[in-house]
């Protein structure tokens, strides 16, 4: 992706997923499913409104990678985009999934 207007810009490529997961935010808390993943974050598609604003930390916690911490780069639309913090925990963590569990998902349906 070319970065013209020096606008911060994803460095990773993402890869499709479906992991049913929790966002922890303060003290509330929201039910939903990853989307998409790379090694230095994830789309979270909520089942319920999460009024988290950008550049607010959370927690994603799920079955396969377990607890990551994040900060909130957008939210719209009942999808949140989460920026994992850049520390050796959420690295190792988010490398063993890639290595143990990803299957990348494709569409059921095509055009």
């Amino acid at each position: 992706m070319s970065n013209n207007l020096g606008m911060d810009v994803r460095n990773s490529p993402r890869s499709r997923c479906r992991i049913d997961s929790k966002v922890h935010y303060f003290k509330q808390e929201a039910n939903g499913r990853v989307i998409n993943i790379s090694r230095s974050g994830l789309a979270l598609e909520l089942t319920s409104k999460l009024p988290a604003a950008a550049g607010s930390p959370v927690v994603i916690e799920n079955a396969d990678i377990g607890l990551l911490e994040g900060v909130v780069r957008w939210n719209y639309g009942g999808r949140i985009g989460i920026m994992f913090k850049p520390n050796s925990n959420s690295i190792a963590k988010v490398a063993a999934y890639f290595r143990n569990f990803h299957q990348e998902v494709r569409p059921v349906l095509t055009r």
